[in-house]
Parts: structure tokens; sequence; C-alpha cells
């Protein structure tokens, strides 16, 4: 029987590449994003894919979202964060006061990153499938290292104790929970536009592999933790960076 994935912006990216993933192996795939029009156009390319369109940060969208979960598809057996990103590509009103702008900066970091994981989480988790369900958060590399903006960083960290506290409290129920740690992954939104050359080359360089991230990279590695094989293993942070957490 197929099982229902449930992927957190869903619509671009490695939560797509997911999304690609999980529908191939003919699991039924319901996206949710901010962003309907790029939701539907991504549900468009996947077989029977679901989709609907919610701010995952607002509280009211969110609800809207798990009773058209809850309504049109009954338990959740995959859960999939993959809403999120870089905040300073967020519109910034402009003239901030230095101390204004630090505030905001942070805040949209964790309203982004953080704040829609467990907003979501904690309204599907009465609906989680029992026991074999599966909650997935899509971290970084950041979360490590400290690489990028200290704000988004700090708010991929902010997973993980969340992501282990959950571990404990499903786990009872069959569910694991873990996080998956990518590193620098092309073919995203991520960076806003072009990526300087020079930059990318030292970021292969930190990798034991010799080569960049693909979204797929992370989506298969979120298959197998959503699969059978991986029933034992939770309150784990996967990394998928080719080596670069370790540095050189």
């Amino acid at each position: 029987m197929a099982r229902t994935v449930v992927i957190s912006g869903g619509g671009t990216g490695i939560g797509f590449a997911a999304a690609e993933a999980f529908a191939a192996d003919g699991e039924q795939v319901v996206l949710l994003g901010r962003r309907g029009t790029v939701l539907a156009r991504a549900a468009g390319r996947l077989p029977g894919a679901g989709h609907c369109a919610a701010d995952l940060s607002e509280p009211g969208d969110v609800r809207r979202a798990a009773e058209f979960i809850e309504r049109e598809y009954g338990a959740v057996d995959v859960l999939v964060h993959s809403a999120g990103g870089n905040g300073t590509l967020e519109e910034r009103p402009a003239h901030l006061d230095p101390l204004d702008a630090v505030a905001h900066d942070w805040a949209v970091n964790f309203k982004l990153n953080t704040l829609t994981a467990a907003l979501l989480t904690e309204a599907l988790q009465d609906h989680l499938a029992t026991p074999g369900g599966r909650v997935l958060f899509v971290g970084s590399i950041a979360a490590y290292r400290g690489s990028g903006p200290a704000p988004y960083a700090a708010a991929k960290a902010a997973l993980h104790p969340y992501a282990f506290q959950l571990a404990r409290r499903l786990g009872p129920r069959g569910i694991t929970v873990n996080v998956v740690a990518p590193g620098y992954i092309e073919e995203t939104d991520f960076f806003g536009g072009p990526f300087p050359e020079e930059r990318r080359a030292g970021l292969i360089a930190e990798t034991c592999t010799g080569r960049v991230g693909h979204p797929g990279d992370v989506a298969q590695t979120l298959r197998w933790l959503a699969s059978p094989a991986a029933a034992h293993i939770t309150a784990q942070v996967i990394q998928v960076n080719g080596g670069a957490e370790r540095g050189h």
C-alpha cells in the first residue's frame, strides 16, 4: 500500500527532489509551501501528487494545511521538513537601525527554518502513522561549522535538540525522527543567483569527494531514512556533504 509523504518546501530544490524520489516509489506525495503557483507546477510533474499552499510560519495556515491533509489523506507516514532557506533573501524594511536589522535577520531565519518545522510537526504529530511513521528535518552543515549567515546557522542548529526531543517523545509509538545535514548543494534557490566560481571551487576543495552536492544526494538519503531499512535509526544527524563537515 502506498504511503502518504508530506513534504514542506516541496515545490523546488531539495524538497522537490525528495518528492520525485518518493513518487518514483509509488508513494502518495503531498507538497506544502508558500507559493501556490510553484506548488501547482511541481505537483503537476508528479503522478497523483497533492498540494496545499500555506505559510507554515503562521499557525492559522498550518491548521488549515493539517486539516486538509487529515481530510484528504488520513494518516501521515512520512513528514519531510524541507521548507526554509536563506533569510537574507527575504524582503527587508528599508533604512533599519543597525540593531533593528539584527533583530530582523535573526527573527526571519528562525521563522523560516525553525518555526515552520515546529508548527507543522506539532499540528500533524497525532496523525503520524503508528507504528512506522518517519519525521525528517533538512538541516545544514552550517549548524556545525557556523558557515554562512550566523542567524541561518543558528536556526538550523535549533532543529537538533527539537529532533532529539521528538525522537524520545514519539519513539514509543514506533516513529523515528532524524535530521539530514547537507553541505553545498547546487541546483537550488538558496543563494538567490549566480554563485562566485572562486567560492564554488573553495567549497568543492573542502570535500573528500571532490564534487558539489546535488538535491538528489539529499533526497535519496531522506528516502533511505524513511525506509524499513532505517527502522532502528533515530535521534541522529546524517551528514550529506562529501566529508566537508570535517574540514580540510
